[in-house]
Parts: C-alpha cells; sequence; structure tokens
C-alpha cells in the first residue's frame, strides 16, 4: 500500500484507504500528514522530559494546535504546505531540545533532507507502525482526539482565550503515544483524560466566542438570495468571519455563510452587518454542486474542503488558518493577527450574483444560554407529558447513502419528541416542516460541532433541575453521526461527562479494534444503528 488512513468515517471499505483517500488526499498529503504528527510527538516529548512550562513557549504551543488541525480530514490538501509545517515543527523541537541535556528517543532527533527523505521516513513512522492493534487503536484513538481538540484550541486562541494546561496535556498525551511500556488499560485512561480535556476545549471556545460576539440568539436565517454579487464563507472560524464583514462594509458585496459557519447568523454581534444576508446551500459534500451556482468567490476559514473538478471554481477558492489546496490562494495573518480580504472582495465584485437554489428561513441559535432562558417553558413540557424525550443528533453529515437514516429518523419520531442539535449533521433534518410543541420548535440547533459543548451543559442543568443523581437518568437518547475528528473529541468528551447509551452512525470508527471496541460496548454502552424503525422504537423504550 502507497498509504494508509482510518481517521474518518468514509474509510475505504470500513478498513483504511491505502491508495489515495476517500476524502480525496493523495498519498503524498497522507505520508506527510503522518510524518508532521509524528514530528510533533518528537516536540512533545523534549517538552514533557524537559519539564517545559508552556507559558515559555507561546509559538510553539500555536504551532502544535495548528500543524494538529492541518492534518484533520478535508482540511488542507497541499503537500508544499505540509512540508513547511515539518520543517517549522522540527526547527521548533531542535531549538528547545539544544536547550535541555536529556536522552532522547528517535521522534526527538531524527533529521530530513529532501522531499523524498521525508517520504522514508513517513513509510517508517505513520499509522500501522505500531504492531499491536489493541495499542494502534488506543493510541490513534488519543490522537484523533487531539486533532478536535487541537482545532477548538485554535479557534480560542484566534479571540485571544488560551489555557495553558489543555497545551500541557496535549504534549503529555502526545509524548505517551511513543511510550511502549504503556498498558491497554493505562491508554484506556488516557483516552478519558482526552475527553476530560476536550470538554476544557470546548468550554474554552464557548467562552471565546459569547464574550467576543455574545450569546446565540433565536434567529431566522434567510436561505434565499439578493442580487448583489457575493462572497461565501465557510468553515468555523468567527474571527474571520468578523473580518471578513469589516472589510466588505460598504462595498456592495453581501456576504453568506455555508455549511458549519451557518451558526454565526445567531451572534448578536454580526447582526449589524447590513451586509450580512443569510446561509448558502447545505453541508459540505454537497459544495461541488452549489459553489457552482454560487458564482463568486468561496472562503475557507477551516476544513470541509472537497477537491474542486472544475480549475474555474479553483480559481474562486482561498483559504486561510489551518486550510489549504494546491492552486487556491492562501490568505495569512500579518504580525497582529489582520488578514486582508481585498482580493476576495475584488473578485466578488466582477462575479455574478448567486443563483438562488431554495427560498424560506431555517431557526437556530438555541445553545445553552437561550435554552436555559426557556427553562421553565421546557421543564413544563417535560412534567405535563407534552416533551416524552429528547433527542442528541449532533456531529458530522457525509455523502454516504446510509445517511439519508438521519432524515428518516428524524420524520419516524413520535411529535412529542424534540431534537437537539449541533454540527452539521443538522442539514439532513433542518428544513423538514417538523413543527413545535408548544411553541418550541422541534429541531433545537444549538450551532457548530464544537456548540455540542451547549448540549452537554443544557443536560447537565436538566439533570440538577430534576434532582437526578445520574445524567442518564435524563429523558434524553443520543443518536450521533460522526465522520472526522472534531466529532471523535465530542464522543471522548460525552464519556468523560458519564454519558452512556450513545448510539453512533452510520458506521462504527475502523481504528476501533475489535477488543477496544468491546470495551467501549461493555463500559459505556456505545453501539452502532440499526433501523430506522428497530432503533426509534429501542430509544422510546429505553
Amino acid at each position: 500500500m502507497s498509504m494508509f488512513c482510518y481517521q474518518c468515517q468514509e474509510a475505504a471499505k470500513g478498513t483504511g484507504c491505502t491508495v489515495m483517500g476517500v476524502c480525496g488526499k493523495n498519498e503524498t498529503v497522507a505520508n506527510l500528514e503522518d510524518l508532521l504528527v509524528y514530528a510533533l510527538k518528537g516536540v512533545a516529548e523534549v517538552v514533557t522530559k524537559g519539564k517545559i512550562a508552556t507559558e515559555t513557549i507561546p509559538a510553539v504551543n500555536f504551532e502544535l494546535i495548528n500543524s494538529l488541525f492541518m492534518t484533520i480530514t478535508n482540511a488542507n490538501f497541499d503537500d508544499a504546505a505540509i512540508e513547511k509545517q515539518i520543517r517549522k515543527v522540527l526547527a521548533l523541537r531542535d531549538e528547545l531540545a539544544a536547550k535541555i541535556s536529556a536522552s532522547w528517543g528517535e521522534a526527538a532527533t531524527f533529521q530530513v533532507g529532501t522531499r523524498e527523505d521525508m517520504l522514508a521516513k513517513a513509510a517508517a513512522v505513520g499509522v500501522l507502525a505500531t504492531e499491536n492493534e489493541d495499542v494502534r487503536s488506543l493510541r490513534e484513538l488519543v490522537i484523533y482526539g487531539l486533532k478536535g481538540m487541537a482545532a477548538y484550541t485554535e479557534h480560542a486562541y484566534n479571540l485571544g482565550k488560551e489555557n495553558q494546561a489543555i497545551y500541557a496535556f496535549m504534549y503529555e498525551a502526545l509524548a505517551a503515544t511513543l511510550d511502549d511500556s504503556l498498558s491497554a488499560d493505562q491508554l484506556v485512561a488516557l483516552t478519558l483524560k482526552t475527553g476530560e480535556f476536550g470538554v476544557a476545549a470546548m468550554a474554552l471556545l464557548d467562552e471565546a466566542n459569547t464574550s467576543t460576539y455574545g450569546n446565540p440568539e433565536i434567529t431566522e436565517v434567510n436561505i434565499g438570495v439578493r442580487g448583489n454579487p457575493a462572497i461565501l464563507i465557510s468553515g468555523h472560524d468567527l474571527k474571520d468571519m468578523e473580518q471578513l464583514l469589516e472589510q466588505t462594509q460598504g462595498t456592495g458585496v453581501d456576504v453568506y455563510t455555508h455549511s458549519e459557519m451557518l451558526p454565526a447568523n445567531y451572534y448578536p454581534a454580526f447582526k449589524k452587518y447590513e451586509n450580512f444576508v443569510g446561509n448558502y446551500g447545505n453541508a459540505w459534500w454537497k459544495q461541488l454542486e452549489e459553489f457552482a451556482t454560487f458564482n463568486g468567490p468561496i472562503l475557507f476559514t477551516t476544513n470541509c474542503i472537497v477537491p474542486p473538478k472544475k480549475e474555474e471554481i479553483r480559481q474562486r477558492i482561498f483559504t486561510t488558518g489551518a486550510a489549504g489546496f494546491p492552486g487556491c490562494t492562501h490568505i495569512a495573518p500579518d504580525a497582529n493577527g489582520k488578514k486582508d480580504f481585498s482580493a476576495v472582495i475584488e473578485m466578488a465584485k466582477k462575479l455574478p450574483a448567486p443563483t438562488e437554489i431554495e427560498t424560506g428561513k431555517i431557526v437556530g441559535g438555541f445553545a445553552h444560554a437561550q435554552v436555559i432562558a426557556l427553562a421553565d417553558k421546557v421543564i413544563d413540557a417535560v412534567k405535563t407529558g407534552a416533551i416524552k424525550k429528547f433527542f442528541v443528533m449532533a456531529g458530522c453529515d457525509g455523502r454516504m447513502k446510509s445517511r439519508e437514516y438521519y432524515t428518516d429518523f428524524a420524520n419516524a419520531l413520535p411529535k412529542d419528541t424534540v431534537i437537539l442539535t449541533a454540527g452539521c449533521a443538522k442539514y439532513r433534518y433542518n428544513k423538514l416542516p417538523l413543527g413545535d410543541i408548544g411553541g418550541i420548535p422541534r429541531v433545537l440547533d444549538a450551532g457548530q460541532c464544537n456548540d455540542s459543548y451547549s448540549l452537554a451543559v443544557i443536560a447537565l442543568k436538566l439533570k440538577e433541575v430534576f434532582g437526578l443523581d445520574d445524567v442518564n437518568q435524563l429523558p434524553i437518547a443520543y443518536n450521533i453521526a460522526w465522520y472526522e475528528q472534531k466529532a471523535v473529541i465530542v464522543l471522548l468528551a460525552l464519556l468523560y461527562l458519564g454519558v452512556k447509551n450513545i448510539h453512533l452512525g452510520p458506521t462504527l470508527p475502523a481504528f476501533l479494534s475489535p477488543n477496544v471496541a468491546k470495551v467501549l460496548v461493555e463500559t459505556f454502552g456505545i453501539a452502532g444503528i440499526g433501523s430506522v424503525e428497530d432503533d426509534v422504537q429501542l430509544f422510546m423504550n429505553a
């Protein structure tokens, strides 16, 4: 095989991509990403062995999270950018190690010269370098959780919020994946600790978002178009959203959100921009057709890129942050973190307005502050039996036909149930006419994938209000769709919080070995999905 990757739900044949990623990354990108992760393990060994305080290495901390973010599924397909990042990380590693007298392992000392050297080294240190299947599974579970954690931590960083304990844990955990003396039980404990810091990372980002832009509000979002030239902004980074809106004021250019950027519409601070006019399209995997009809430039702030097939569309795509694609213009920040989006704006002015593909409005903004403000109404609906059960259907969408299950499941739920959602999984059902219960919409969208934290906060608040000892005693069921590594950290966070009996689909992760999957099933009640009819009955009777 020329590569091996099984970090996402679409891993080929349910086992792993060995020639080219289903996501579109080629073997060179896949192998360079493996080497970048290995280089980060070397940095982690130096930091942990050297007992270096994270407060003293801010530049290294940023490159840690940015590098991990670059390796998330659908984030960066640019082999040159990844090679440059490897060299940067190795230089930082060597600079740190030179100040410390210690015995280093191979990850902390290896060197590479040419691209060929890199690829040869990558072949020796990739996922399959760990021969024991169960150890490999647990190590990768931790690493994928760290990738998701890094994404959320970087978004918070961009808004001026940091937590040094998160950085310290990330170094500790990466270094632990090099330690062959750790038992399976110790690695299982490490996965739960990863979940603990996943909660901390999502709380940090929630604080960053809400302290900067206000608490999300119940909002009707336009899904039609106006007649002005426009920019489509995709991904997750709200700081990029703010800068784009500031720079488009008075230009005659409208801004629309796409996919996971939809929840930007819910924040009070963004509502003052008259040219911020709504959301265009659906989940990330439909972008090939929807970018064609949008007509204007597209700005990717993070992952969720589908390799464009047409050169014309590629020329309209701009990337920033951890995102990247060959042939697309990448916009880097200046020394003060400011990004110049003038090239995007000037392109928009020269291109036609978006072609309308749908009309109407969708409702969102049900993050924890908003739902808790409605707590009396919600609690009364539960006590009177108007709401029998809540279904957490957060997570990711994807292109597999099997994901139609989630639309059918939402349609099949009894009308006295409410869906709590976050992430792009919502596009499977957020436009369905599911109605409301006493004015409470039956789909409550908390926001982006990281806003799954809001759903956890809501659950813990309900547990407190109802005077329960265990969050699992609540009338809440978990039927979660996953795709990539941000969903992995959400899962580990829920497990850390004690949530049990989570159903995960449309397939269980390929990186779970049979023995590791058995531990998750027996300890936490993790399960897959079945037929819609059987699952609805199972959940309603639980």
